[in-house]
């Protein structure tokens, strides 16, 4: 079974909204505005590109990334591996055509199949929607969160609001950076 690794810029109460300044958001671009950058505490990104061999997204988070990182030095080892994208709303013709293979999945039981699969790890950036949904149904493997210490109150989260069983997580590496920012690696307890 391929492991599923949801990776977040988060902030310490739990908002993953437009962290690079997406538009229509009050606190957009908040990774960047306050917090002093320190390249170490980004080392988990390169490591994430090099280790992931399959990248994930909902529709909302593929419509903002796709017309930016199949152009970006940043993002150079994405460009080459499959991307599925969750949704019930796109079709083959809203894809874009230079950013590799792109598969379009309908639903979380595609999702549940995809892991099934021959192959390495499948990576989860962005899409806040897609990621309560792939917890509440318990297929997310682990997580990779880099939390700011920010406070930004209203916004999208990570995590739903849905009452369900607790969640046990084993905190498999961590790291605090000179900038108050936090590495946390969790691996979901089974």
């Amino acid at each position: 079974m391929r492991t599923l690794i949801s990776t977040a810029f988060i902030s310490l109460d739990g908002v993953v909204e437009a962290p690079g300044g997406e538009p229509g958001y009050r606190n957009a671009g908040w990774t960047f505005k306050d917090i002093e950058f320190l390249p170490e505490a980004f080392d988990i990104k390169g490591r994430e590109q090099k280790e992931a061999t399959a990248v994930l997204m909902g529709r909302a988070s593929y419509e903002a990334f796709s017309p930016v990182w199949p152009e970006m030095e940043d993002f150079a080892d994405y460009k080459v591996m499959p991307k599925y994208v969750v949704s019930t709303t796109l079709t083959e013709d809203d894809l874009v055509p230079n950013w590799g293979e792109t598969t379009i999945l309908r639903s979380l039981d595609d999702v549940a199949s995809l892991k099934e699969t021959e192959g390495g790890p499948i990576i989860v950036h962005g899409s806040a929607a897609l990621n309560q949904s792939l917890s509440d149904a318990g297929l997310i493997d682990r997580y990779h969160l880099l939390v700011f210490p920010l406070l930004l109150g209203a916004g999208k989260r990570l995590f739903s609001a849905a009452d369900k069983e607790t969640q046990k997580l084993k905190l498999v590496e961590h790291e605090a950076y000179a900038n108050g920012l936090q590495k946390n690696v969790f691996d979901v307890v089974r």
